[in-house]
C-alpha cells in the first residue's frame, strides 16, 4: 500500500466544505508509520541537520521521530502561551483572522540548520510564519518536510517561492 492508502479522508470535517485528512490509520499500524517516517528522513539525511522543528500538534509526533533518525534535536514549536520559558513569537493570518506560534528563545542558537516537519502543507501559513520564526531564532532552515500537499490551496508552492526545500509523500490535489 501507498501512504495516501493509509490517509482516511472525512467529509465535512470540521465543516461543511473541508475534506479532513486523518491521519490516525497510518499512525496507529507501526510498519505503515516506519514507512512513513523513513520516506520523510531519505531526502535529508547527511544534510548536517541539527534541528527539527515539529509545528503542533500532528508535527510533534512526526517530528520528534524524524529528529531521532536523523540523531538531531528536536524543536517544538507551540501555540500562544503553552511554553514555559522566554518565548519568541510570529503571528500569521487565517482565512478568518490570525493566530500565532512560539518558540523557546533559547531553542536554536548559532546558525543550526534546521528541517521543518508537519503532517500536512495546505495554504502554508503557519508553515511560514515557522520560517520566519525559526530564521528570528538564528536557525537556518534547509527544508520542509510533510506527510500531506493539499497543493490546490498553494502552500508548498508558497514555501517554494521563498526559497525552501518541499518534500511531500503524497497529495490530494482536486479533491
Amino acid at each position: 500500500m501507498s501512504i495516501r492508502d493509509w490517509i482516511r479522508t472525512i467529509p465535512d470535517y470540521p465543516k461543511p466544505g473541508i475534506q479532513f485528512r486523518d491521519l490516525t490509520p497510518l499512525f496507529r499500524d507501526p510498519a505503515a508509520f516506519g514507512e512513513a517516517v523513513e520516506a520523510l528522513v531519505v531526502p535529508f539525511a547527511g544534510q548536517g541537520i541539527e534541528l527539527v522543528a515539529g509545528i503542533e500538534a500532528r508535527g510533534f509526533i512526526l517530528g520528534a521521530v524524524v529528529a531521532q533518525r536523523l540523531a538531531a534535536g528536536f524543536v517544538p514549536l507551540r501555540k500562544p502561551g503553552k511554553l514555559p520559558f522566554r518565548t519568541l513569537s510570529e503571528s500569521y493570518e487565517l482565512e478568518y483572522g490570525s493566530d500565532r506560534i512560539e518558540i523557546h528563545a533559547d531553542a536554536v542558537t548559532g546558525g543550526a540548520q534546521v528541517l521543518l516537519v508537519d503532517d500536512l502543507i495546505a495554504t502554508g501559513g503557519t508553515a511560514l510564519a515557522a520560517l520566519r520564526l525559526l530564521e528570528r531564532a538564528g536557525g537556518q532552515v534547509r527544508g520542509c518536510a510533510f506527510l500531506v500537499d493539499l497543493p490546490d490551496l498553494g502552500g508548498s508552492r508558497r514555501l517554494a517561492a521563498a526559497g525552501q526545500r518541499v518534500h511531500c509523500l503524497c497529495a490530494f490535489a482536486g479533491e
